[in-house]
């Protein structure tokens, strides 16, 4: 059971983080170098689920997600209550913290740098990869690791829209509270440790970014 859960979290976590990453990244990069209309609207929606209970993150996620939503009428997708439910909840709860990360990071790179490659006949991606984004590394590195390790520990959001099914969709955080409910504390002891542990050692990866 240990087992699968914690297959689970990876599998989820994984496709979750490599989400945060792209879309993060993008997203950052247009609110760190642009200017449009209502760009402080757009801002605050990217970073609700940060301050929104997380039963109401999910209840969004299942009006989006479930039937009658968007992904069953236009997609075709069904997806509650599988394991790409709890993979796209934790890629909107870990979403926030690399759009804030990455977008601090490209801010501070000095726009000189970048107009002097373009002066040089570097194409816009040319110049995000070869200038921004190795100037912005450290930041956007903070910003994947804690919106992976945010990823990692997402429960609320998950048992809304995944549901917390053994084998399919449990992940750690699912399996302590089952743990808990059963007074299963020797199990529910050893986990907590592995997520405390996941945990400090992702903060401090991204100290040590800061301070390197």
């Amino acid at each position: 059971m240990i087992g699968e859960a914690l297959l689970m979290s990876l599998k989820v976590t994984a496709v979750a983080t490599v989400a945060i990453v792209v879309v993060g990244l993008a997203l950052g990069l247009v609110m760190a170098r642009t200017r449009f209309f209502g760009k402080s609207v757009v801002e605050t929606l990217i970073m609700i689920p940060l301050v929104l209970p997380p039963t109401v993150v999910g209840y969004y996620l299942l009006l989006l997600l479930g039937s009658g939503g968007p992904f069953v009428e236009w997609l075709s997708l069904e997806v509650v209550f599988t394991w790409h439910a709890a993979a796209f909840a934790s890629f909107v709860v870990g979403l926030p913290l690399m759009v804030q990360a990455s977008k601090a990071a490209i801010a501070g790179v000095d726009p000189t740098l970048e107009n002097a490659a373009r002066t040089l006949g570097s194409s816009e991606p040319g110049v995000f990869f070869r200038v921004t984004l190795p100037l912005a590394r450290r930041g956007v590195l903070a910003g994947s690791v804690l919106g992976g390790a945010r990823a990692l520990g997402e429960f609320g959001a998950t048992l809304m829209v995944a549901g917390n099914i053994p084998g399919r969709t449990q992940t750690m955080p699912l399996l302590i509270y089952d743990a808990v409910q059963r007074r299963d504390y020797v199990t529910a002891n050893l986990l907590v440790l592995v997520m405390t542990g996941l945990a400090f050692f992702s903060l401090w990866a991204v100290r040590r970014l800061g301070d390197s």
